[in-house]
This record gives C-alpha cells, sequence and structure tokens, in this order.
C-alpha cells in the first residue's frame, strides 16, 4: 500500500512539473511572438521557427475591418500560447536587385551641422548659439524665404545689415522659431550667423527590390543620415542615378570596410522620394524599370514568420554594376521587433565574399536577403567587431513604405 502511494504522488509530482514546463514554454513562446502579423489568411498562420506552434482558430478582431482577425497560437494544439491580430493580404511578388546606385538628395531647408564662433569687436561670439539654434536643427525658412541651400540662407543674413532674422525650425517633429541676430565679421567684413549649415548629401547604396506594376523601388534598409548629427535627412527632393563600383575597401575587427565606385553618366534611374527609418524610396523611369527588371529574379516576398535560422543567400555587387549571388545564414530572427531595420542577424558564409570584402561593408546596405524562395529581407549594417556578420532589415517592413 506505501509503496503504491508512493508511486501515486511520484507520478502527480512528474504530471505537475510537466504541466508547468508546458506552460512556462507557453510564456517563453509569448514574448517571442509580434502583436501583429500579415497573412494570406488568419487560419494560416503559423511561424517557421517554431513548428510545434499551430493556430488553433481565428475570429474578427476588428469591427471596423473584415480583413483584421486575431488568430490563437497553441502548444502542440493544446497549450494557448498568444493570440495575434492578423492582416489579411496576399503577399506581393517583387523583381529582386542587388545592384549598387546613387543617392543624390536635396533637403527640405538646410540642416545645422556645427556652431563656429565669429571675431567681433574684440570677441567671439556664436550669433546661432544665443539665438538658441541647435545642432542637428533643420531650418525651413529666413525672413519667410523658403530655403533650398546654403547660400539661400547666406544671402538672407548678409541682406540683414545686422537685424534679427526670423528663423522657422523643424526640431525633433516639433515647428519652433528663433530671432537670430547677425554680426559683423572682423576679419571678412560679412555679416556671420555662427553656424554651419547643410543642404544637400549623396553617397552609394544597394537597391533591394522593383514592385513591377508600380515602378516603385526600395534600397538601404535603413535611412540616410547625416554623418554629422546623426539625424534623419529630410528630403525635399533626390535622384537614384547609376554607379560603377570599382572596388572595395576590405573590412577587419573594429574597421567597416566600404563599396568604392563612381556616378557614371547615364541617364538617371529615377526620383527619390522618401528617407525614413526602413530605407529610400523612389520611383524608376520606364526605361530604367525595363533595364534593371530584365533577366533579374522574380520571387514572392517572404512575411517574418516565414523566416527561420538556417540558410539563404544575398544579392549584391563587388564589381561594375551586375549582382551576385552570396551564400549566407540566418542566425537569429526577432520576431517581436518592430519597424526597425535590426530584425535579423545574418552571418556571410561565402568565401568569395569574405575574401573580397571581409564580408559586409558600407554600401552594401539593401543587399536583398533570400531564403527558402522568398525575398525575407535586406541587409542593413555590419557588426563592427565581426564584419561577416550584421543586421537585416524584414522585406515586409521596407514593403509598407512602397504602398
Amino acid at each position: 500500500m506505501l509503496t503504491k502511494n508512493l508511486f501515486k504522488k511520484a507520478a502527480a509530482v512528474v504530471l505537475s512539473a510537466a504541466v508547468a514546463g508546458l506552460f512556462g514554454a507557453a510564456g517563453y513562446y509569448s514574448l517571442r511572438l509580434p502583436e501583429n502579423v500579415t497573412a494570406e489568411s488568419a487560419d494560416s498562420v503559423s511561424f517557421a521557427m517554431y513548428p510545434e506552434l499551430s493556430c488553433i482558430g481565428s475570429v474578427n478582431g476588428f469591427e471596423d475591418s473584415k480583413q483584421a482577425e486575431k488568430a490563437t497560437l497553441s502548444l502542440f494544439g493544446a497549450i494557448p500560447v498568444k493570440s495575434v491580430n492578423v492582416r489579411e493580404n496576399e503577399a506581393p511578388t517583387l523583381v529582386v536587385c542587388g545592384e549598387p546606385f546613387g543617392v543624390k538628395l536635396l533637403m527640405e531647408g538646410v540642416m545645422v551641422t556645427g556652431m563656429s564662433r565669429v571675431d567681433c569687436s574684440g570677441e567671439d561670439i556664436c550669433p546661432a548659439e544665443l539665438a538658441g539654434v541647435e545642432v542637428g536643427d533643420v531650418i525651413r525658412s529666413a525672413d519667410g524665404c523658403e530655403l533650398t541651400s546654403n547660400a539661400d540662407l547666406q544671402r538672407v543674413i548678409s541682406e540683414s545689415g545686422g537685424r534679427d532674422v526670423l528663423l522657422s525650425i523643424s526640431r525633433g517633429g516639433a515647428d519652433i522659431t528663433a530671432d537670430l541676430r547677425p554680426v559683423m565679421s572682423e576679419r571678412d567684413e560679412k555679416w556671420r550667423g555662427g553656424m554651419w549649415v547643410r543642404d544637400s548629401i549623396a553617397g552609394i547604396g544597394t537597391m533591394t527590390f522593383i514592385n513591377k506594376e508600380t515602378g516603385g523601388f526600395a534600397g538601404l534598409g535603413h535611412p540616410v543620415c547625416d554623418s554629422d548629427t546623426g539625424e534623419i535627412i529630410p528630403i525635399s527632393s533626390g535622384e537614384a542615378v547609376p554607379v560603377e563600383i570599382t572596388g572595395a575597401r576590405k573590412g577587419e575587427k573594429g574597421v567597416p570596410g566600404e563599396l568604392q565606385g563612381r556616378f557614371t553618366r547615364s541617364p538617371v534611374y529615377g526620383v527619390l522620394d522618401k528617407n525614413c527609418e526602413s530605407g529610400i524610396y523612389g520611383r524608376l523611369s520606364e526605361t530604367a524599370c525595363k533595364e534593371l527588371c530584365s533577366g533579374a529574379e522574380e520571387l514572392q516576398m517572404g512575411y517574418r514568420q516565414d523566416i527561420t535560422t538556417g540558410e539563404a543567400y544575398i544579392w549584391s555587387t563587388l564589381s561594375g554594376s551586375s549582382p551576385e549571388r552570396y551564400s549566407a545564414e540566418i542566425e537569429r530572427v526577432d520576431y517581436s521587433s518592430g519597424e526597425g531595420s535590426k530584425n535579423m542577424v545574418i552571418h556571410i558564409t561565402d568565401p568569395r565574399l569574405i575574401d573580397s570584402s571581409g564580408g559586409i561593408v558600407q554600401g552594401m546596405s539593401g543587399s536583398p536577403v533570400v531564403q527558402n524562395g522568398k525575398l525575407i529581407g535586406a541587409v542593413t549594417h555590419v557588426f563592427v567587431s565581426d564584419p561577416t556578420r550584421g543586421y537585416a532589415i524584414f522585406a515586409e517592413n521596407m514593403f509598407e513604405n512602397t504602398q
């Protein structure tokens, strides 16, 4: 009798531990799953990295949308894990790129990149600081004159005669004003505002995909930021232009590499109209769209839940203007990450790419990442401590901004 009771107690303890383990595992998955996903149907929602999870049912989750539902995921079909909001949408088919392109941007106004002191009456004065202007501010207008270049601002200051100049400034999403009182520089006898500004920027990146139906394209996978302030460049207009890659400065531990190239005299690819957290976007000319899409791989876009750790490949250009395919591996996927550009960790495994560039280098941002026959994302950042590894963004985060 004693042995039988001990057996029952032991069995109960084991069962309790198993149940506790299952519910503990449910909590583990819940923390790693997103609140919202996009899928072709709510009932089909599953996560490639967690095959043990399945959808056990869905209900309409939003009264004002027939396409938004809630899907309940369970562990082994028994333990409910989490209900996620599902936006039902068919995955688009996109042209996979990998071509380098030149970025030429004109800002909306001028960005303050630094302060300078002006020698005036035996004193060093910084009028911009006295007016409350800060590095990173974007000056939209001066005395009602909309600014499109550094020359515009200098002209208004030069014509001020030392009277206050009303500046209209954008700072951190807020609109403010400041009264700038220029001073006469004893060095060159000109009216000065005591600040350095930038009105344009140029560089090289990689095109990720093209929507052949609209001619819209996406690249970089991260924003174009000012090198001095780190702020996202607000653009008024821009051009995507052809470039030729002449080589790559090899990346090493602690020293990022860089693609080296030059803008060509070929006709521009198209216009750039958006610079945001997930990349840079624009629209191709009809001629450029046909040229870039000719012979290129066309794949269905993979949503975040389609991605898993394991083999993948990227398209990138290290010479000329024609991309090549290189092997890689997805080492980590953060399903719960939001709209940022660091959703996955990617490891370059192709010996050709490692030998020639050390791995990921500046200018490769936007190189498309493909896994299991789907376009899943783009390379965005390199790990300074290990150039064979870096971050990648979900393709769906980029596609959202082409709409």
